[in-house]
This record gives structure tokens, C-alpha cells and sequence, in this order.
């Protein structure tokens, strides 16, 4: 076990490179897994309008992914730093699985992107005949309303079908009271984006940040990867 003395130099070059790109590893995991997180507990309030379980899985599947690499990196930096072959051959696998696994992950999220988008459109119409007689889809409308200042799925004109319009899709004036649009309702005074379009780019902004890192990740694990196969060849 070890370098021969011709390699020592670099061996050792290629040993702590591995070190350093495990390190960055563990970071870009640990970011991944915090946004992955904050994404989770961020969209909770629009849960019920979603109508698909396509985004939340994905994020949970980052989330998981996230704490393997973290644990991977250790793994890595260990198989490096003792210079056994069986861990950086069994680090260097698992590493190529994580890193299919993600880029598959990222594939299917394009594919049905639309696909996405045009369920929670459905979703979101039937469960409108349902506010007022249901609490959670009620929360839901009324926060999703409120937090990202809209109305409706695609226009306020969406609730008329239903009722009164919901005091949640009226815009607040100082001191935190509500103009009467319940009552008198125009453009003015009402939230005038439909909650599809503007839910539609909040979910985009999220999974564009986590993907974006996640990305970054990815090219590491790449030299992660080509690193402890150097090292497994050096290695007596």
C-alpha cells in the first residue's frame, strides 16, 4: 500500500487534489440539501393547489441525494487519506450513481415541465369550488393569494364562477386593512396576475436556484470521480 518513489510527487498532487474536491463536495451537498429544505417548507402553504406530487418528489429526492454526497465525500476523503483501494473503488461507484441519478433527475423535470404546469391548472380550478367548505384548501388559496399577490387562476374574473371573490386576492392598503374589492371589485383595487402564472415562476425561481447548484455539484463529483481512479491506478 502507498506510491511508488517515482510517483510520490505526484501522487501526492493528485491525493490532495482528491481532498480538496471532497471538500467542495460536502459544501455544494450541504448548500443542496439547505436550499432543497428551504424549498420544502417555503411552497408548504400551496401544497393543495399543486395537483401533482412531481415537485415536491423531486426536491425530496435532492434532499436524500444531498446527505449521500455529504456522506461520500467523507467516504472519499478517507479512501485518500489511508490510501485504501477497496474505499475509492467503492467511493468512485457510488459517486457515478449519484451523478447519473441527478442528471436523470434533471432531465425528467425539463420533460414534464409543461405537463406539470398544465395539471396544476386543472387542480387549481376544481379546488376553487371548494373554498369556503373545505380549511385546508381555503388556507391554501388564502396564503398563496396573500404571500404571492395574486388572484385567481388566471384573472380575479376566475372566482366569480364560485361567490364573492376572497378578501385574499384584495390588495392591502396602510395599516394592513383591505380595500372593500369583496364588494366593489375592479383592477384596482384586486391583485390583477393569475395565481398559475405567478405559482408557475415561483416554483421555476426555486428549482432554477437547486439546479443550478445542484449542476455545479455534479461537475465536481466529475473530478471526484477522475481523481480517485488516478489514485486507485498510483496505489501499490
Amino acid at each position: 500500500m502507498g506510491f511508488s518513489s517515482r510517483m510520490d510527487c505526484c501522487g501526492q498532487f493528485v491525493k490532495y487534489s482528491l481532498f480538496v474536491a471532497n471538500f467542495v463536495i460536502f459544501v455544494g451537498g450541504a448548500t443542496v440539501f439547505c436550499l432543497s429544505l428551504w424549498t420544502l417548507v417555503d411552497r408548504s402553504f400551496m401544497n393543495e393547489l399543486l395537483g401533482t406530487n412531481l415537485f415536491s418528489g423531486a426536491v425530496y429526492v435532492l434532499l436524500v441525494t444531498s446527505v449521500a454526497i455529504c456522506l461520500l465525500s467523507f467516504l472519499g476523503c478517507v479512501g485518500a487519506g489511508k490510501e485504501v483501494k477497496c474505499l475509492l473503488l467503492t467511493y468512485f461507484i457510488m459517486v457515478a450513481l449519484v451523478f447519473v441519478t441527478m442528471l436523470i433527475g434533471g432531465i425528467l423535470g425539463y420533460v414534464f415541465r409543461e405537463r406539470v404546469q398544465q395539471t396544476m391548472r386543472q387542480e387549481m380550478r376544481s379546488s376553487m369550488a371548494l373554498y369556503g367548505s373545505r380549511r385546508d384548501i381555503t388556507q391554501a388559496w388564502d396564503q398563496t393569494q396573500e404571500r404571492l399577490q395574486c388572484c385567481g387562476v388566471d384573472t380575479w374574473h376566475d372566482w366569480n364562477r364560485f361567490g364573492p371573490i376572497p378578501e385574499s386576492c384584495c390588495q392591502e392598503i396602510f395599516g394592513g386593512q383591505r380595500k372593500e374589492c369583496t364588494i366593489f371589485p375592479t383592477i384596482t383595487n384586486l391583485y390583477s396576475q393569475g395565481c398559475l402564472y405567478v405559482t408557475s415562476n415561483y416554483i421555476r425561481e426555486h428549482a432554477a436556484v437547486i439546479g443550478g447548484t445542484s449542476i455545479g455539484v455534479a461537475i465536481i463529483m466529475i473530478f471526484g470521480m477522475i481523481f480517485s481512479c488516478l489514485l486507485f491506478n498510483m496505489i501499490e
